[in-house]
C-alpha cells in the first residue's frame, strides 16, 4: 500500500514515516505544496496525507489539483480546528479530516479505513437514474445530463449505500459503518457535509433536496423518480 505524506513540518514527516513503515506501508514524503502534487502524479499512491498550510501550493489547491484527475483518498491533517476550515477541505474533495496534535492510532484506523474503502467491488449490471442524473453501480461511473462528476471515495461508498437501499431509511450508524467500518467511528457531522456534497453535485436544486432526503435525527433516505 502505498502512501503519499506530505507536511512542511520536517520531523513530524519523518515520525510519521518511520510509523507507517514499520508497519508496512510504501512511503513517499513532501514538505510543500509544489513537491506533493509532483510526487501525487509520479507515484500514483493509494492514499495521500496531507497538511493545508504548505508552502509553495496550499492543501486546499493540492486537493483540488490532484480531484481533476484522481478519485485517491485524500486524509487532512491539520491544526486548524474550525469547521470552516474542515468544510473548504471537504469541499475541495479531501475524503477525512483529522486535527493536530492526534494520537497515531487513530491516524492508522483512518488510513485503514479510506483505503478499505475503495477495494473494487463485483462488477454488477445495475445504474440507477434519478433527475438528469446517471450512477452506474458496476463500473462506479456517475454523470449528470451526460456529464461525467467526479466523486469523492468518501461520496461515493455513502451514494452507494443510499442506492442500494431505495426508499428505505438508512440510519447514521448504518452509513457510518459502510463507509469507516464496524469498529471505526467518525463525527455524525461528517455525513452531513458529505451529504451537502452530494446534493450540490446530483439534486436539481441542492438546497431543497428531491432524491437524497434527510430523515431528521435518524438517517437518510433515497427516493427515486418512480416514487414522486
Amino acid at each position: 500500500m502505498k502512501v503519499l505524506l506530505a507536511d512542511d513540518d520536517p520531523q513530524m514527516v519523518r515520525a510519521l514515516a518511520i510509523t507507517l513503515r514499520a508497519r508496512g506501508y510504501d512511503v513517499s514524503t513532501a514538505l510543500d505544496g509544489a513537491d506533493a502534487l509532483a510526487r501525487a502524479g509520479d507515484a500514483h499512491p493509494d492514499i495521500i496525507v496531507l497538511d493545508l498550510g504548505m508552502p509553495g501550493l496550499t492543501g486546499i489547491e493540492v486537493i483540488t489539483a490532484v480531484r481533476g484527475w484522481s478519485t485517491v483518498p485524500i486524509l487532512v491533517i491539520s491544526g486548524r480546528t474550525e469547521s470552516w476550515d474542515k468544510v473548504e477541505a471537504l469541499d475541495a474533495g479531501a475524503d477525512d479530516y483529522i486535527t493536530k496534535p492526534f494520537v497515531i492510532d487513530e491516524l492508522l484506523a483512518r488510513v485503514r479505513a479510506l483505503t478499505r474503502r475503495t477495494t473494487p467491488a463485483p462488477a454488477e449490471a445495475s445504474v440507477v437514474r434519478f433527475g438528469d442524473a446517471e450512477v452506474d453501480l458496476g463500473s462506479r461511473l456517475v454523470t449528470r445530463a451526460g456529464k461525467p462528476v467526479r466523486l469523492t471515495p468518501t461520496e461515493w461508498r455513502i451514494l452507494e449505500t443510499l442506492l442500494r437501499h431505495p426508499r428505505s431509511l438508512v440510519t447514521r450508524e448504518t452509513l457510518l459503518t459502510a463507509v469507516w467500518g464496524p469498529t471505526f467511528q467518525t463525527d455524525p457531522s461528517y455525513l452531513r457535509l458529505y451529504l451537502s456534497q452530494l446534493r450540490k453535485k446530483l439534486e436539481p436544486v441542492p438546497a431543497e433536496p428531491r432524491y437524497l432526503l434527510t430523515e431528521a435525527g435518524m438517517g437518510y433516505r433515497f427516493v427515486p423518480d418512480e416514487d414522486g
